[in-house]
């Protein structure tokens, strides 16, 4: 029999008439500060037992201002304040600051230097994925996932150290190329955590892949369709895991990755399950762009002559890359002075938040957890 409910049952807006509360619903706050949001992010859930009804992000926690900042800083400065957006993809946020004013200048960088570039990139989308794996795991009631993915990590982390002088906000790249020349030991280590990566995915599986307590966690759960992946705007694995081609890399090539031999990962699940393979896949994918210029980074400069005061033409300029979570866009408008006149940012994650309403949408408050991990927010990304 199908229960109705009565008119008294229902809590509604004075002014609006808008219903908030139905008898026997159940409103509790993820966050802002809790273990499986990985940052100050607030959600709002409306339950009904344990299903969920209703979720609404409350976002703002962490905002800083960055692209009102960046409107007071140089073009060189401006290129660092996004280390501190996905803090997870500083490299690759900051690569893509440094293409859209080397776009407005006309400004070829020397191949040296976009080698340098690609290999840093993929060794930090690897380092992202290996934290992802590791608090997947985490969030789910493995402990052990975190310290066999952190020993990767810190390999990678290790390099970044001894090659830009930072483990996690590098600030290494500059319109032009690249702040400095590699170590003398950059590529022998980097050929070691490579190797090192390829011998112990298998433990990865082991561990957590092959676990049919973690699968029945993630498989059929948080669907999301490839219509609704386009609609909310979502990119990077989280779309790629509903069947949408969307791998920047592929689409719109930047820093050389049109010669590089590669495949975007993708599969047509549209559940966590899905979004999980994706990640894991691109690992291996990454490792193979890198092994594909590790041992003929060319010779030259690794960086371009500019001026010491960078002014861009009049106009409107646009670059997009893909970070570890999606397509990052870097919009400026150029007054021709030597700060931008306005700065936009088009985060992946932001968009990507959008669609866990809908992913979220009847299953279990357990299930946001996972849906959670295998969206992989960075919340000071859509806190900007």
């Amino acid at each position: 029999m199908q229960m109705t409910r009565k008119p008294s049952d229902i809590t509604t807006d004075a002014k609006s008439g808008e219903v908030l509360h139905h008898e026997g619903e159940f409103i509790i706050n993820m966050g802002p500060q809790h273990p499986a949001t990985h940052g100050v992010l607030h959600l709002k859930i409306w339950l009904e037992g344990e299903t969920i009804k209703k979720i609404e992000p409350h976002l703002g926690y962490i905002h800083r201002g960055i692209e009102k900042m960046c409107e007071r800083l140089s073009y060189r400065q401006f290129i660092f304040s996004t280390s501190r957006m996905d803090y997870l993809s500083a490299h690759i946020n900051n690569q893509a600051c440094a293409l859209a004013v080397e776009k407005a200048l006309g400004l070829e960088v020397p191949p040296r230097a976009k080698a340098i570039r690609i290999i840093l990139a993929e060794l930090t989308r690897i380092a992202s994925h290996e934290l992802w794996w590791a608090c997947s795991g985490l969030d789910l009631g493995g402990v052990t996932p975190f310290f066999y993915a952190f020993r990767e990590r810190e390999a990678i982390n290790d390099i970044m150290e001894e090659t830009c002088g930072a483990r996690l906000t590098q600030n290494f790249i500059v319109p032009g190329g690249v702040m400095s020349d590699l170590h003398h030991n950059f590529q022998k280590r980097v050929k070691r955590v490579l190797t090192q990566i390829k011998d112990n995915l298998h433990e990865y599986d082991e561990i957590l892949t092959g676990n049919i307590i973690f699968q029945n966690r993630l498989k059929e759960v948080g669907y999301l369709s490839r219509e609704d992946a386009i609609s909310y705007g979502c990119t990077g694995p989280a779309a790629r895991g509903s069947g949408l081609s969307c791998d920047i890399r592929k689409l719109y090539p930047y820093d050389g990755y049109e010669k590089l031999d590669f495949d975007e990962i993708i599969f047509n699940e549209g559940d966590c399950w899905a979004r999980y393979r994706v990640r894991m896949a691109e690992i291996l994918q990454s490792v193979h762009i890198i092994e594909q210029l590790i041992d003929s980074i060319p010779d030259g400069e690794f960086q371009a002559k500019t001026k010491n005061v960078i002014k861009l033409p009049k106009g409107q300029f646009y670059q997009r890359v893909e970070t570890a979570r999606g397509e990052l866009g870097v919009f400026i408008v150029s007054d021709g002075a030597a700060t931008p006149y306005r700065c936009k940012f088009r985060s992946p994650n932001f968009s990507n938040l959008s669609a866990i309403p809908q992913m979220a949408q009847g299953a279990k408050i357990g299930d946001l957890v996972a849906i959670m991990a295998t969206v992989d927010l960075v919340i000071p990304d859509i806190d900007r």
